[in-house]
């Protein structure tokens, strides 16, 4: 597609943690391997009175602190620093936007704005930019998540936005969409006729995908009581998943086709009744245990007061299409338990007769894991015979076929997400960014699990902190003679 760079980045947030540990790290990144425009100017934004001096300080520490060894080359560091400028702002405050708008200057040459606030900030943050001409013609916006907390709020933070920017200057963010491994799922099933031939009902089983966290609420206590896990990592994160391995396969590499086929996944999804909800999800809260051999408090202890909010929730959701009619989605994620990890694991059906059954083989369901983090690999577990004679029965073993995207690619450089995304942005490619439609299918969806919860007065399960979640997420499977890919 047809690149169209910004000359100038307005950076909101910019000195709060996703700032430090991600987008200034991401920015250098782009600006040492010159992939940055050359005379792109950075602003960055926030509450705290810094100067531009001041600003560029903040910066080199937190480079320093969050860049990889190898990356950090002093000469470098202090050109990509000259970018740099600040410019204080209060996003409630009226008064703010003119100096900001001062700051930047002419934005003819093309601005882009990456607004990372609370979601009660876009509202006024929209309209004063708006009001001092920072959301004309030139102007594009990306919006880090959360979009609101239920379909009503995204609603009106979406019109917000729209009454200001058109649907194609709006980015909105879900940063899994960035990883390297994520991306290869289309290349996977698209570029690979093997696959698609096997990828329906008539082939899979059942899908399952876990995003698994070890870490507790660290700094996000304020936003995590108002968000828990299904609206924090299911309805963001692991839908997009989903999306990208139910699709049906678009017509060409671009944003609208990729975009439309996601679209259709989410329109699909079976909303759940207040009944189906008592049958086919689980919540659960962590309490005091010990993650990788290390004690650790419970939610309610680390948050100071007693909560119903879930740190954990399985699903067993369906797409009611033609491709994937009958068959589940285990879906999974939580805060505190055994091991940090985030895959799809597709489990194929199995074949439909075994010669090896008289001389004592047992054959295993062919399963193909794509592993995102901590690793990088795609797996497909395949059926092989042990060596031997065989004089007493025919020993079958299940075997890994690995590719390592670390070993195989080892003379790439492996980007983080915010590199990629904050590139599509200066140079306004929307593939990889998420159209109002699908978040507002993806609320839709949501918001019938939470009314199922309410309707029926769902308490969170308790789960020792160090596991893999309530005994009930097991039964969850284990009812349909599934397992959960835990190894």
């Amino acid at each position: 597609m047809q690149r169209d760079p910004v000359a100038k980045l307005l950076l909101f947030g910019a000195t709060g943690d996703l700032a430090k540990r991600m987008l200034l790290p991401s920015l250098y990144g782009l600006h040492a391997d010159a992939l940055l425009p050359a005379g792109l100017a950075i602003v960055g934004s926030a509450r705290q009175p810094l100067d531009d001096a001041g600003y560029r300080d903040f910066a080199r520490k937190a480079l320093d602190e969050f860049l990889p060894a190898d990356r950090k080359q002093e000469e470098a560091i202090t050109d990509f620093l000259q970018r740099l400028t600040y410019q204080p702002a209060d996003l409630s405050d009226e008064a703010t936007f003119q100096p900001l708008a001062d700051k930047v200057g002419d934005v003819s040459g093309g601005l882009a704005i990456f607004l990372s606030t609370a979601p009660f900030l876009f509202e006024p943050a929209v309209r004063g930019l708006h009001k001092v001409g920072l959301a004309g013609s030139t102007v594009r916006i990306g919006l880090e998540k959360p979009l609101g907390y239920d379909l009503a709020s995204s609603r009106e933070i979406n019109d917000t936005v729209a009454a200001v920017f058109p649907e194609d200057r709006i980015f909105r963010i879900d940063h899994y969409l960035g990883k390297e491994t994520v991306q290869n799922i289309l290349t996977l099933r698209f570029g690979n006729s093997f696959f698609e031939p096997v990828w329906n009902a008539r082939g899979i089983d059942n899908v399952q995908i876990t995003i698994a966290e070890t870490v507790g609420l660290e700094d996000r206590a304020g936003y995590y009581e108002s968000a828990g896990a299904l609206r924090d990592m299911m309805t963001n994160h692991i839908l997009q998943l989903l999306a990208l391995v139910a699709m049906e396969p678009p017509a060409r590499y671009e944003p609208s086709a990729i975009r439309d086929e996601k679209a259709k996944v989410f329109r699909s999804l079976r909303l759940m009744t207040a009944e189906d909800v008592k049958a086919t999800t689980v919540t659960g809260q962590y309490i005091g245990g010990a993650v990788k051999g290390e004690i650790v408090k419970g939610y309610d202890e680390e948050l100071g007061k007693e909560s119903d909010v879930e740190t954990f929730v399985a699903v067993k959701a369906h797409v009611d299409n033609w491709r994937w009619q009958g068959v589940p989605f285990y879906l999974r994620t939580g805060k505190r338990m055994t091991t940090r990890r985030s895959e799809i694991a597709i489990q194929f059906k199995p074949v439909p007769h075994s010669m090896f059954v008289g001389r004592g083989g047992l054959l295993q369901p062919n399963t193909l894991v794509i592993r995102l983090q901590p690793e990088e690999y795609v797996q497909l577990l395949v059926m092989a015979k042990e060596p031997g004679l065989d004089r007493d029965g025919v020993r079958l073993r299940e075997v890994p076929l690995n590719l390592s995207l670390d070993a195989e690619f080892k003379g790439a450089r492996r980007r983080i997400a915010y590199e990629r995304l904050l590139l599509d942005l200066i140079e306004g490619d929307q593939t990889l960014f998420v159209r109002r439609d699908e978040v507002e299918a993806q609320w839709t969806w949501t918001d019938a699990i939470r009314a199922g919860w309410a309707a029926n007065g769902v308490r969170p399960k308790s789960y020792p902190a160090g596991t893999w979640g309530p005994s009930a997420a097991i039964a969850l499977t284990e009812r349909d003679g599934v397992t959960w890919q835990d190894d």
